[in-house]
């Protein structure tokens, strides 16, 4: 599993887990994770769940005891902007800094990098993709996608196969998470036994709470050097009840757009003062109006075609 030199000479007689768990950077990792991802209790007491039992298996081995090597594939459920690629790409961390992969990157695929569209195109797209994520996490979003059974003709079964085989034979330094909406996550591994039975660690990302994503603005705002008024605080609180009702919700990420749109209003809003001083105050606030010109108040999901009907 480690080439981790320590693991080769004479076993020690005991083991510091506190001492391991720093050293390898975990704790550091985890608080890393609290910065910045808002709420998500149970996915982040599961991720310290699976570290305990890393730092754990790694001190087995440290006092020469034979210890098999964890499952360490896994699967990420939950709604579009719910930290699933954040938690991945500290997850990876978590396995380079104890030595479960040697490179700890993340590389992200989905059906188009690993399916091709003719004869002996998919193998070399999925092989590809492999070799760019061996040493570290292979990250598969939507991976449901995959799977079509309803076109004989489509090669991704051809793509699961070859994903079987290499997370069998290098489960030791590559690690492969697939991601999804929850329920569409279920009928993909019920369609896939083998795949199922691969993948030990199953993760749910719940959807944030209205005060989560308040929370979330927030801290994205403080990150780019702004604020909302008094005013502003209380519209955008209004705005995130009204858009968790609309189509097309993606949590955290929409709560990012939302931001940039009302920034970008903002930027207009003051760009239309041209002749007067502008405050450096001024133009780190948003102001109410820059989010009530929203067309989520008429109801509306934006960025979408007006005359586009809501689904």
């Amino acid at each position: 599993m480690s080439t981790d030199p320590a693991l080769h000479s004479r076993p020690a007689e005991s083991v510091d887990l506190r001492q391991e768990y720093e050293r390898a950077g975990v704790q550091a990792v985890l608080d890393e994770l609290d910065r910045e991802l808002v709420g998500l209790k149970p996915v982040k007491a599961r991720i310290r769940e699976i570290a305990a039992l890393l730092v754990v298996n790694r001190a087995r081995e440290l006092v020469g005891l034979d210890t098999a090597p964890p499952s360490l594939h896994m699967s990420f459920t939950g709604r579009p902007g719910t930290g699933k690629t954040t938690v991945a790409e500290r997850m990876s961390k978590i396995l380079h800094g104890l030595g479960y992969v040697r490179r700890g990157h993340v590389v992200t695929a989905t059906r188009d990098d690993l399916v091709g569209q003719y004869i002996g195109h998919t193998a070399p797209k999925t092989r590809e993709m492999l070799k760019r994520a061996m040493g570290g996490v292979l990250f598969i979003d939507e991976a449901y996608y995959l799977y079509r059974p309803e076109n004989e003709r489509d090669y991704g079964a051809e793509a699961i196969e070859i994903l079987l085989q290499v997370m069998e034979s290098n489960r030791d330094d590559l690690v492969v998470i697939f991601a999804g909406y929850k329920e569409r996550m279920d009928v993909f591994y019920q369609s896939n036994p083998g795949l199922s039975s691969r993948v030990a660690n199953h993760i749910d990302f719940p959807d944030y709470s209205a005060e989560e994503l308040l929370a979330i603005a927030q801290l994205i705002l403080a990150d780019e050097n702004y604020r909302f008024s008094d005013e502003a605080m209380a519209a955008f609180a209004d705005y995130i009840q009204r858009r968790m009702q609309l189509p097309f919700f993606a949590n955290a990420r929409s709560i990012r757009n939302a931001i940039d749109r009302a920034r970008m209003r903002q930027a207009n809003r003051l760009f239309s003062r041209l002749g007067s001083a502008v405050a450096k105050l001024d133009l780190m606030t948003i102001e109410a109006e820059d989010i009530t010109a929203s067309r989520v108040f008429q109801g509306e999901v934006e960025g979408l075609d007006p005359a586009r009907p809501l689904i």
